[in-house]
């Protein structure tokens, strides 16, 4: 860690605003003119449009995730969290991997937590769902949904056979619209391989509490994407919950029960709930609250933005929403990362701040392969498309969106790659237990028994 006197600039949280802002600041402040300190639990960053089409197959998982430190060469990066900021003596509390938590100096503050999956208490979720906020998720859903093609091929029991080609995903934005579609389309292909599996004996559920699906996208594209769904066999269930998934039983409340050793919860996000031990303002839902220029309300060296903070939408204001706030997702986050690096360096230097404003400018999701939906917006005009050229508009503006040349160089290796070679259908389902096979090998063996417990046995067998 620094030792310098230069002054720190604290970033907490390496996702897409966390990494952007950091890289901004970088990019524009004068040589040593000061630290910049990123600290998050991973050592890289996510690119979480891209988990589906990583769970699909479609992207290495390894290309969806930047290094923070290869990005970011300037900056201290430390693998740890922020457990607790003391803003009067402007101290933070890092807790890394490993070791004991020990207080960092700082002197302007960068809160880019992002969110956590939104849950409910519903008996069973924690137990069996499965979420898709990392890739982590996203491997080990994939490898998941293969595991159960290969037990519904290998078994003989019909009730253990149903279980493992049941399908259910709760939400149905993009992550669970997009999921949905990409692993559909993966588990469609997968079954060309299988003796004994076809698509007709899986059952796919998409279910959501909300009368329609894609939101984002508009009613009349949002109706599209239903239709095209359960035009490929998925059952869409709308304003509809889920009660309970004890052992993987589901119970709907329309009154459908499943049962299925695959739940996968995409219903929403949350700010992390970390901030409220941070002692900032926040707004009803957890947000931070922060003002036009991304400096929370109420500070002169603290400054917020993405997912974990509640953003005026200027936009929205001047068109009579007086209580509108920017939608939590990457076509704002990067945004609002370059005009937070600029204002940390103005706020360090005196200088006046920018406020952001963004306009909308359209949404794309993918549902597949040469499958989607996009909604173009050109000043008052608005282009929709469907089909596969919503497909290539999705790819297109996610490809270029991906930070650094080094990862949409291997994003679009990967889909040029796709146009010629099969997908890959192997589960290494070992992965989430990778000494296991080690362990059995290497373990002890059982010590012989004694004479004693010998002569035990051979009385009990003789009586």
């Amino acid at each position: 860690m620094s030792t310098t006197e230069r002054p720190r600039i604290l970033v907490v949280g390496g996702g897409y605003v966390g990494l952007y802002a950091a890289r901004r600041i970088l990019k524009q402040m004068r040589y040593g003119e000061a630290t910049v300190t990123v600290v998050d639990p991973r050592s890289y960053m996510t690119y979480q449009p891209f988990l589906p089409e990583a769970a699909a197959g479609s992207i290495s998982p390894r290309h969806v995730v930047v290094p923070l430190r290869r990005v970011l060469p300037k900056a201290e990066v430390l693998t740890g969290r922020v457990t607790t900021i003391d803003q009067d003596r402007k101290v933070a509390t890092i807790a890394p991997l490993v070791g004991e938590a020990y207080e960092l100096p700082f002197d302007y503050l960068v809160i880019a937590m992002g969110a956590v999956s939104r849950t409910f208490p519903i008996p069973g979720l924690a137990e069996n769902g499965i979420g898709m906020k990392g890739v982590e998720e996203a491997i080990g859903l994939r490898n998941h949904v293969l595991e159960q093609l290969d037990k519904a091929d290998s078994t003989t029991d019909e009730d253990v056979r149903r279980k493992a080609l049941t399908f259910v995903f709760v939400g149905g934005g993009f992550a669970g619209a997009e999921t949905i579609g990409e692993v559909e389309d993966m588990a469609r292909d997968a079954a060309k391989y299988y003796n004994n599996v076809k698509r007709e004996d899986m059952r796919f559920l998409l279910v959501d509490v909300a009368d329609k699906i894609l939101p984002e996208v508009g009613p009349k594209l949002g109706a599209y994407g239903k239709e095209h769904l359960e035009s490929r066999g998925v059952e869409v269930y709308l304003k509809t919950g889920m009660d309970s998934c004890v052992d993987g039983h589901v119970k709907l409340n329309n009154g459908l029960e499943v049962d299925s050793n695959t739940i996968v919860w995409t219903a929403g996000v949350k700010p992390n709930p970390a901030l409220a031990r941070f002692g900032l303002p926040l707004g009803p839902r957890g947000h931070v609250d922060t003002g036009t220029t991304l400096q929370v309300q109420g500070t002169d060296y603290i400054w917020a933005a993405g997912d974990n903070a509640q953003v005026p939408d200027m936009v929205g204001r001047k068109n009579g929403n007086e209580n509108a706030w920017c939608p939590p997702n990457a076509q704002h986050a990067l945004r609002q990362a370059k005009i937070l690096g600029d204002n940390v360096l103005s706020g360090m230097r005196g200088f006046p701040q920018k406020e952001y404003s963004h306009a909308n400018k359209g949404a794309v999701a993918g549902l597949g392969l040469h499958k989607g939906v996009a909604m173009i917006v050109m000043g008052k005009m608005k282009i929709k498309l469907k089909g596969r050229l919503a497909w290539y508009m999705h790819r297109a503006y996610h490809g270029m969106a991906m930070p650094t040349y080094n990862r949409k160089i291997r994003v679009f290796a990967d889909w040029t790659l796709a146009m010629f070679l099969k997908r890959e259908v192997v589960s290494l389902g070992a992965m989430e237990n990778p000494r296991e096979e080690f362990y059995e090998a290497a373990k002890p063996a059982p010590a012989p028994p004694t004479a004693a417990e010998a002569g035990d046995k051979t009385k009990a067998k003789a009586s």
